[in-house]
């Protein structure tokens, strides 16, 4: 039963689906991972993430001997937690059973053959302890936010709605022309994002 001609995962992953990352965020939070190999051969694996500038994984890249487990600690850097945005970050776990010989972690992943390569993906799980006087949190549930679609890859652009809508107000001209100049900045600020997001891209490529 093969689907679509991958092979199935052979390490133990735990957890399996999520990464809980416990708040608040303004330091480093740390959640670990550990990969068990159940198999009679040793099995190489690599660990990759959609946010790659957000977390530092020790190790990222290794090697399981047989029947053995590899602890690995995932560290979300410190941010600015918002409950209202949604949080897309997943991480994938690549492994193949080792070749025999020396391994030359780099050349293995360069050369390596889709059809041996075996991955499981998991998500991201941010959780803040609740309010001690318990309002805190509902108040931020309410907050609806239209933001574009690029704020899943750039959290930090803000949205120019409050400027904007200004300008229906008795032709306020001032405030007009400057959500006008609002609007041009951050649509170059958000060309620049997107040339950075490709040649990120292109180096994840080169991974």
């Amino acid at each position: 039963d093969l689907k679509m001609s991958k092979r199935e995962q052979v390490l133990v992953i735990e957890p399996p689906i999520e990464l809980t990352f416990q708040g608040p965020f303004q330091k480093a939070v740390t959640s670990s991972m550990k990969l068990k190999n159940p198999s009679d051969k040793k099995v190489c694996f690599k660990i990759k993430t959609t946010a790659p500038k957000r977390y530092c994984v020790k190790p990222n890249s290794g090697v399981v001997d047989p029947g053995k487990e590899v602890q690995i600690a995932v560290s979300l850097q410190p941010f600015e937690y918002d409950p209202s945005e949604k949080n897309k970050h997943k991480f994938m776990v690549q492994s193949m059973f080792a070749p025999d010989g020396d391994i030359d972690q780099d050349k293995l992943w360069k050369d390596a053959d889709v059809n041996e390569m075996m991955d499981s993906k998991l998500k991201c799980v941010f959780v803040m302890p609740a309010a001690a006087n318990g309002t805190q949190p509902a108040e931020q549930n309410n907050i609806i936010e239209n933001k574009p679609e690029v704020k899943a890859v750039y959290p930090d652009i803000k949205s120019v709605a409050p400027l904007s809508a200004k300008e229906g107000s008795g032709g306020d001209q001032a405030a007009s022309g400057q959500a006008v100049q609002e609007i041009k900045k951050l649509n170059a600020e958000v060309s620049q994002l997107r040339r950075e997001n490709l040649l990120l891209k292109e180096e994840t490529m080169r991974l």
